[in-house]
């Protein structure tokens, strides 16, 4: 694995965004984890066990699949996959909680907390810690135990001890909260393994590096098998790390455009949603849980409540190095409604026999729209972060599907 290290600038700096808002308690564990990453990715022996893992329990790499079916109704341009779907433990969130959990052992860490929404980083987590042998409890909003209960199980499981929260909106903001709060308190015990490109510095750019193998591998890829790059990356945008680390392999092919989808949930209009820039009515620059970015506020400043169909997506900020390719115009971010997720979840499933995560069919959906406009020799290289087996549940309320 290949680690790029330009951004952000040693202080956690991506342009205006990032840096770190936390207690002067957390700083010594924050100093202590930029130090020990920073030896860990320079040391060969770190580098080959974490490549190793990814290989030989992973399953990476994960293949690249042309959705031929899919690409022949649409008409227009070729549509190709990024399995993550098919990584061990359903998703992509496997290779960060790996990544991790490697750097806890090496800290002399033997407690592990984390947060999750839809689940998979819960699962991700939980499992890194039974192959590692650390201790693990994770924190999970009480509506999004209630739509992800086959996650749940598989959390306990894998013995990790899953915690709900009942505060506020009872979602993804709010575990990361009961998190925090753990981490101050056993700091010198506990490693937190925060599942996405968000918090205070080394999170982002940390998170982003372990997840960079899906953009290696899928750049390579599309090269071997069509003999050119794609013509535009699609990928969900929640906090952002699968799609953070589809983008970065492809940031400087100027010729790659780089779209990433939020969840539109009943639609902007109405304001319950979870798109993050779709909104400049709701969303501004702040500061939560530790970065600085884009955040959705009510006009007295507080975090607004989100919705989404897909736990996942269901969050009022977004990673700092987003926003800033977003200033930059090298990345560009739409939504999708909670209609269109389910309509796209239904028509991969039908045409191609493959049932991705809702999260990931906020990114098929933004797909559908553009393939029909695009030319037939042209790519869309779609990142199927994960599988939708945890979502079965939600979409049969949601479509009353009949047994």
């Amino acid at each position: 694995m290949t680690i790029n290290t330009n951004i952000p600038d040693k202080h956690g700096k991506f342009g205006p965004y990032g840096g770190q808002f936390v207690p002067e308690t957390l700083m010594p564990a924050l100093e202590e984890l930029i130090r020990v990453y920073d030896e860990a990715r320079n040391d060969p022996a770190f580098m080959q066990e974490f490549d190793h893992l990814l290989k030989t329990y992973v399953g990476r790499p994960s293949p690249l699949t042309h959705a031929k079916r899919l690409s022949q109704k649409l008409g227009g341009a070729q549509i190709y996959l990024k399995r993550e779907d098919l990584n061990h433990s359903g998703a992509h969130k496997i290779n960060n909680a790996l990544g991790q959990a490697l750097l806890a052992q090496r800290m002399g860490k033997s407690r592990i907390i984390a947060e999750t929404g839809a689940g998979q980083h819960g699962v991700g987590t939980a499992t890194a810690c039974a192959l590692l042998g650390l201790e693990c409890v994770v924190y999970m909003g009480e509506v999004d135990i209630a739509r992800q209960q086959p996650n749940v199980f598989r959390m306990k499981l894998l013995g990790a001890e899953v915690r709900p929260v009942a505060s506020g909106s009872r979602t993804l903001k709010d575990a990361i909260n009961e998190a925090i709060r753990d981490w101050v308190t056993n700091v010198a015990t506990t490693h937190y393994l925060l599942g996405s490109v968000l918090g205070p510095h080394p999170y982002p750019m940390m998170v982003r590096d372990f997840q960079n193998v899906i953009g290696a591998e899928a750049r390579e890829q599309v090269l071997a098998m069509c003999g050119r790059l794609p013509d535009a990356l699609v990928a969900c945008v929640g906090g952002g790390s699968n799609a953070i680390g589809l983008f970065h392999a492809f940031c400087d092919d100027e010729n790659v455009a780089m779209i990433g989808v939020e969840a539109g949930g009943e639609g902007i209009a109405g304001g319950r949603h979870a798109a993050r820039f779709a909104d400049p009515n709701v969303s501004r620059i702040g500061v939560l849980h530790g970065t600085k970015s884009f955040v959705m506020q009510t006009p007295d400043g507080q975090i607004m409540e989100t919705h989404s169909i897909s736990a996942g997506l269901d969050y009022p900020s977004v990673g700092p190095e987003h926003a800033l390719l977003r200033d930059q115009e090298r990345a560009f971010y739409t939504y999708a409604t909670d209609e269109e997720a389910l309509a796209a979840f239904q028509e991969l499933s039908q045409t191609e026999g493959i049932i991705p995560a809702l999260e990931s069919a906020h990114a098929v959906a933004e797909a559908i729209k553009r393939a029909p406009k695009m030319r037939s020799d042209q790519i869309i290289l779609v990142n199927l972060s994960g599988r939708g087996d945890k979502d079965l549940d939600t979409v049969i309320r949601e479509l009353m599907i009949d047994d």
